[in-house]
């Protein structure tokens, strides 16, 4: 009864902030129309800063309310699911991370946009490929026919990069080269910027000598982005 309160209590607070207008925003912000990745989605309308302010609140919740959270149609409700588990991630012994990392695995059909995956992936799948020395997993994923799947693999390569590896980077990059996606082109080009930019440029140059010209344009572009002028307009004309 007390878990019901808890959860009925926290869907009301998060309810108490939405907004006709952001609501409005969040639906021109990302790709709602026919046949785009937002199409089905739903939004009420709550800020991010609200959303993470309530989740610092009910990081206590059961894992069986995370799923049905993380199961809902809510695009906010979802966020908040990921923000929990997040915090929950963070505090959890070794037992508690392996129950959050199969909860995660097996509602990816529901983290299924570039902001759900971006504010949990490398939190919680990264953090824990990297301690359990995991990183077929991360390959698994990149191989998935979800796209949503495929953005965490490469996602999740940001703990090792925060962590001074770029390796995990590369490999994973280099398994998503041909994607046909314009959300992974992106993102794969961010993580290579960033390894770039706080693990070595020397060796972000290095991959880019060799698939440079195999690479879609805007995943060349976002890699590049940081670099010298001088080398930004080598690698975009070789």
């Amino acid at each position: 009864m007390k878990a019901h309160h808890t959860y009925t209590n926290l869907i009301k607070e998060l309810h108490r902030h939405k907004s006709k207008a952001r609501q409005e925003s969040a639906r021109r912000f990302f790709k709602t129309g026919k046949g785009e990745y937002s199409e089905h989605d739903v939004w009420i309308g709550v800020s991010v800063p609200d959303i993470r302010k309530i989740a610092r609140s009910y990081s206590h919740l059961s894992y069986v309310e995370c799923s049905t959270l993380l199961s809902s149609s809510v695009h906010e409700e979802r966020l908040l699911a990921l923000f929990i588990l997040v915090r929950m991630y963070q505090t959890s012994d070794t037992h508690g991370k392996e129950n959050i990392l199969r909860l995660y695995l097996s509602h990816t059909k529901h983290i299924n946009n570039w902001d759900l995956v971006d504010s949990s992936a490398y939190q919680i799948i990264g953090e824990y490929v990297r301690e359990n020395r995991k990183s077929a997993l991360l390959k698994k994923l990149a191989k998935s026919k979800n796209l949503w799947e495929r953005r965490i693999a490469i996602v999740a390569t940001f703990s090792y990069i925060k962590n001074g590896i770029d390796t995990p980077t590369h490999e994973i990059s280099n398994i998503l080269l041909n994607d046909r996606e314009d959300l992974i082109h992106k993102a794969v080009g961010w993580m290579l910027r960033e390894a770039g930019k706080r693990v070595s440029e020397k060796q972000l140059c290095s991959f880019l000598d060799i698939y440079a010209n195999q690479m879609p344009r805007t995943m060349l572009r976002y890699a590049i982005e940081r670099l010298p002028e001088r080398k930004r307009l080598y690698y975009m004309n070789k």
